[in-house]
């Protein structure tokens, strides 16, 4: 007959009830920003504006300001469907959607927002939101152009945009050397150039490209700055850039959040989509 020595035999209860607190204590020892972390697919241009740098007032509107520059709104498929007649009877003139992300992500209401802000009159483009841990810059390139990135000669398309931020998934530099950042960066322009014969527009903040590429000043000879800073100007800017082309200066505009200034009267946004 078989012994039970004192000490040995546990309930069948008490046994579930132990794994039990062990898995919840295991799920609240995990890292606060593992529960955070958002979807790949879901970034978007300036997701990490406000968490790093703060917003700190907002433009002011002047008669001179109405003139010299041009009202824009930039879209990505958190918005949906976009209200374009409104925006364009508000005085939006231009207007960028997201087309990709990575090389896995493509926004699903891309036709909706690229082809409804074109329709209703507007100056359009796209942009990539850049993932530099995933893939080369040039396999983005490729992937951005195959999907809504490339741009015609017809007049109303500007050249595609290289969103380079945050990281919304991981560490703020996607884990590379400001060395390496430069690269990767380099290799995806470069190729963008080379399937569309332009120069691609660069979106970044001051603070992220000084943190991630040591405030490298070498593109601004030739790709167009789009400076990300939610206050009343756009304060200093990244080496090199002696003028900014574009000024994401808000997530909080009416209709759609994100709005931006291009500096310079509607015939410069023309200028800049004629090449």
């Amino acid at each position: 007959m078989p012994v039970h020595r004192p000490g040995t035999v546990r309930h069948p209860r008490l046994l579930a009830a132990g794994i039990l607190l062990a898995a919840l204590s295991l799920l609240f020892t995990l890292p606060a920003h593992a529960a955070d972390t958002p979807a790949r697919g879901t970034a978007y241009m300036g997701m990490g504006v406000l968490a790093h740098d703060g917003r700190h007032g907002t433009p002011a509107v002047t008669a001179v300001t109405a003139v010299t520059q041009t009202e824009g709104v930039d879209v990505a498929s958190y918005q949906g469907d976009v209200d374009w007649p409104t925006l364009w009877n508000s005085g939006v003139k231009w207007a960028y959607t997201k087309a990709t992300e990575g090389t896995y992500y493509t926004n699903p209401y891309f036709t909706q927002q690229y082809d409804g802000a074109y329709n209703v009159g507007m100056i359009r483009g796209a942009y990539h939101f850049a993932t530099p841990d995933t893939t080369s810059g040039a396999t983005q390139a490729d992937y951005f152009v195959d999907h809504g990135g490339g741009w015609s000669r017809d007049g109303r398309t500007l050249p595609g945009t290289l969103d380079i931020e945050w990281n919304p998934y991981g560490a703020a530099c996607y884990g590379k050397s400001q060395s390496a950042m430069v690269g990767w960066i380099g290799d995806f322009l470069g190729r963008y150039k080379a399937r569309t014969g332009r120069d691609a527009v660069i979106y970044t903040a001051t603070s992220w490209w000084t943190q991630c590429t040591g405030n490298y000043g070498g593109f601004a000879s030739a790709n167009p700055l789009w400076i990300a800073r939610y206050a009343s100007d756009p304060g200093t800017l990244p080496a090199g850039w002696s003028y900014h082309t574009m000024w994401q200066y808000t997530s909080t505009g009416p209709t759609v959040g994100d709005h931006d200034k291009f500096n310079g009267a509607y015939d410069r946004v023309q200028a800049l989509a004629n090449g």
